[in-house]
């Protein structure tokens, strides 16, 4: 672990964003390779594994996001929070307005459930399309940390940032297979099943480099940078990722899921950063 932290350390701020995330779309696509493996998925699998997603999105917007942002902040009290809520609430507001204008359709609803603008795109696209959802503020908050250990920002490390895509990408695999099995239970062929469930993590590396390079741009932001990605991710927790685990009698497996993805989250991110 020490070498690829060195290694990170040595090479563009920028081009390790978009190698970490490479990694957990990698994770993605294994994740929806299994389809090739399996005829179907234990709903409370898919429950426990959903949950996990969420205890380590939660865990991540603090350990990884917030509590660093609120650290490196300028002033004291009441000033000192001002950039965590402001960045927040614009996290959690532009994620609020790609809910409304994305079509999109929940992993555990029924088709006439879907959200966003009507379209007449078939399931298959809009399942994705939740997911990736999901993905943005994923890979813009990898981005960002890199982007501030680049700009020398205290409380920003490239260990916190390597803790966190690793967290990421262990999330990341069992979502692939979320994807791409409900996609082949329509019919779809395993490989078309696969693609889908791949293609909804490339938005991760193009929204790291995005946030990476906006941080080393635009220093000041980095507070307000961090905590846009932690309140982006805590609202697709809270809109999409919890309310898909309620669906069915799996709810105590979705919660013991949620617990150890936190736990999972939180060791890695105070072990590595």
């Amino acid at each position: 672990m020490e070498q690829i932290i060195n290694y990170f350390e040595s090479i563009n701020p920028i081009l390790a964003a978009f190698y970490a995330t490479l990694f957990t779309w990698g994770l993605t696509a294994l994740g929806a390779a299994l389809v090739f493996l399996f005829k179907g998925m234990n709903r409370a699998l898919l429950d426990g594994m959903l949950g996990f997603t969420g205890g380590v999105m939660v865990a991540a917007s603090f350990w990884s996001l917030l509590a660093p942002g609120i650290e490196m902040s300028p002033g004291e009290g009441f000033t000192k929070v001002i950039p965590a809520v402001v960045g927040f609430s614009l996290g959690a507001l532009f994620l609020f307005g790609l809910d409304k204008i994305l079509p999109h359709l929940h992993l555990n609803f029924k088709e006439s459930e879907k959200e966003g603008v009507k379209t007449p795109w078939h399931r298959t696209t809009l399942l994705v399309l939740a997911i990736t959802l999901h993905n943005i503020p994923e890979g813009l908050a990898v981005g960002v940390l890199f982007g501030g250990v680049a700009a020398g920002f205290d409380g920003a490390t490239i260990g916190g940032a390597v803790a966190l895509a690793i967290g990421i990408g262990l999330q990341n695999f069992p979502e692939g297979f979320a994807v791409s099995m409900p996609i082949r239970r329509q019919g779809v062929s395993r490989f078309k099943s696969f693609m889908y469930g791949q293609a909804s993590a490339i938005v991760e590396p193009i929204a790291a480099v995005i946030g990476a390079w906006a941080v080393i741009a635009f220093q000041p932001i980095l507070p307000y940078a961090l905590a846009f990605a932690a309140g982006a991710m805590l609202f697709v927790v809270v809109e999409e990722v919890i309310p898909e685990t309620q669906q069915d009698k799996y709810t105590d497996v979705a919660t013991l899921g949620f617990i150890g993805g936190f736990i999972i989250m939180m060791s890695l991110d105070v072990g590595l950063g």
